[in-house]
């Protein structure tokens, strides 16, 4: 059906009067009915060759050259009006991110039927009819309901499924999903999962499957293509290449993803297999490389000795959802509903759950940037609670975030440097100026930056390297405990790898305590002494990882383990 041959795309780039070749010279074929993944880390070229099929790009800033044939038609020989036949109606995308792709001044109905009314020619009365089959064959509950709300009115999973249903709307021959299941859970992206195969099978469509997870690839391609610096290294079936990858980057990205089978105590990198400093996967699971059960025991005897850092009592927060006038009594949502638990000195207390269960809301809530409702937070035996502002202010000290996204909770007029630096000069730390800015330094080489970045913007950097400075920012006032919220679920898998590892190697350097947060138990279950499962503002389930991972207690928790890619 598709045969892109010798595909070349370079970019002008508008600052230094240059092309930058981001694709080179790569060919492959799509057959009727198989899918088709293509996997690489973010900036390896992927999306960019999806998006020339479609003939996205600005063409008076891209040269494209080569060809990509479909159906026997060269889609680079046709004219802007000609493409349009094509585009959507025989040849669709799902995009990264639903809640960019959906306009928010109109309702997820409205935005469906658009499409039907402008491919199809019909009323919209059939278009609206079109859309709410659509939306039940796309699994969404009440379409109706769905037709009328705003894309802010629904979750992350319900917007995907909508994208999906707009993609389908003209019924495609080819359906290109790009990173369709990157930002959600792993119950929800397992759910999306089976649905695009189920309609790939009902409508006998092709697919192009894109991701950075070969894990995810792995659920649903029948072919795959490993990118990396806009070449594909490796291609051929799923089953060969899961099995025996040949190419060290392939290696890499198949070992760098935290194992639940396996308890490590360094994740392998990319760069490892690409400088040949392994060669293997299994040089990463020699005996000096895995935790063994005596560490194991001898660690929480330790950390479960001393008295708890952090206690927790009764906390609830709940929020109000209508203001209770004309008598009406007032209803909430009870995003934590009387949670209790401890978390002692040295531990990383593993915090996993859906997105809407409470976990953020609880991080937040004990840091006291939201303020709970009711309950206890007692930290070094002193009750924060009710404290102060100013008081409060203090204890920020010794108690900091790393939040989910770097690029927003780093101030895009401020360098790198200058975001590290402040709060040590908000907090008066060391004696001038000169000797906070080498504290500044020294902590942008503890956790792998250089010292030459101190002067350059958030824009300037990677998704892991502005994670990096964040890491550094919660650290420079020496902190003894960290929520670490949601801080590697927008990573690729590579560089989630580095700052996992990073993480741990601080906590042994700097005796840290951690709350960690995340949807993904993979991640959960490598970084954490103890697991609690969160469902709808409450505790589902406490324990030690391979108690939570052997014999989970919860229908919930099992939920959560069967949604593992792999598993």
């Amino acid at each position: 059906m598709l045969n892109v041959e010798n595909l070349s795309i370079d970019f002008f780039n508008q600052d230094e009067k240059n092309w930058f070749k981001a694709v080179k010279e790569i060919s492959f074929n799509v057959k009727k009915g198989t899918v088709l993944g293509i996997v690489g880390e973010s900036g390896s070229g992927k999306s960019v060759t999806s998006f020339s099929i479609m003939r996205l790009h600005d063409e008076r800033l891209t040269k494209i050259r080569g060809d990509i044939d479909f159906n026997s038609v060269s889609l680079l020989s046709l004219n802007s009006n000609e493409i349009r036949a094509y585009r959507g109606n025989k040849i669709s995308m799902i995009f990264q991110e639903p809640m960019t792709s959906l306009n928010p001044v109109f309702t997820c109905g409205y935005q469906v039927a658009e499409a039907i009314i402008l491919h199809r020619k019909v009323t919209k009365a059939e278009a609206r009819k079109h859309t709410n089959a659509l939306f039940e064959e796309v699994q969404l509950p009440r379409p109706e309901k769905i037709f009328e709300s705003y894309p802010h009115q629904i979750s992350g999973g319900q917007k995907q499924r909508v994208m999906i249903a707009m993609a389908l709307s003209c019924n495609p021959q080819l359906l290109i999903a790009d990173e369709p299941t990157t930002a959600l859970d792993v119950t929800v992206q397992k759910t999306i999962l089976q649905l695009l195969l189920k309609l790939k099978e009902e409508r006998q469509m092709a697919m192009i499957f894109i991701s950075h997870d070969l894990g995810v690839v792995h659920e649903i391609a029948d072919e795959v293509a490993v990118m990396y610096k806009g070449e594909i290294v490796e291609q051929g079936a799923a089953k060969d290449i899961f099995l025996n990858p040949q190419h060290p980057y392939t290696k890499g990205l198949l070992a760098c993803k935290p194992s639940p089978a396996l308890q490590l105590k360094k994740l392998p990198v990319v760069a490892d297999f690409l400088t040949g400093i392994v060669e293997d996967a299994s040089a990463h699971l020699n005996p000096s490389n895995q935790i063994t059960k005596k560490e194991i025991q001898v660690r929480r005897a330790e950390i479960y000795a001393k008295k708890p850092l952090l206690e927790v009592k009764d906390l609830s927060t709940w929020y109000p959802i209508n203001n209770g006038f004309f008598n009406k009594n007032k209803e909430y949502v009870k995003a934590v509903d009387k949670i209790n638990f401890n978390v002692f000195p040295g531990e990383t207390l593993g915090l996993v759950g859906e997105s809407g269960c409470g976990k953020t809301t609880l991080g937040r809530s004990i840091l006291r940037l939201i303020q709970p409702t009711s309950g206890s937070i007692i930290f070094e035996g002193k009750d924060i609670t009710h404290v102060s502002k100013t008081e409060m202010r203090k204890l920020r000290k010794d108690i900091q975030i790393i939040f989910q996204d770097p690029y927003a909770s780093l101030n895009p007029k401020l360098t790198i440097g200058q975001s590290v630096l402040e709060p040590l000069t908000v907090h008066n730390l060391y004696k001038n100026e000169t000797e906070r800015k080498l504290k500044v330094l020294e902590l942008l080489d503890k956790v792998g930056l250089k010292q030459e970045h101190y002067n350059r913007y958030p824009h300037e950097f990677s998704g892991g390297q502005r994670q990096r400075v964040v890491i550094a920012r919660a650290l420079a006032l020496e902190p003894k405990f960290i929520i670490c919220d949601e801080s590697v679920s927008a990573l690729d898998v590579s560089v989630q790898a580095q700052v996992l590892n990073l993480i741990k190697d601080l906590q042994r350097e700097f005796g840290l305590t951690y709350i960690f947060i995340s949807h993904d138990l993979a991640v959960v279950k490598h970084i954490s002494d103890r697991i609690l499962v969160m469902n709808k503002g409450k505790i589902e389930e406490e324990g030690f990882p391979e108690e939570i991972f052997n014999s989970p207690k919860a229908a919930y928790t099992k939920k959560l383990i069967d949604a593992i890619p792999g598993t």
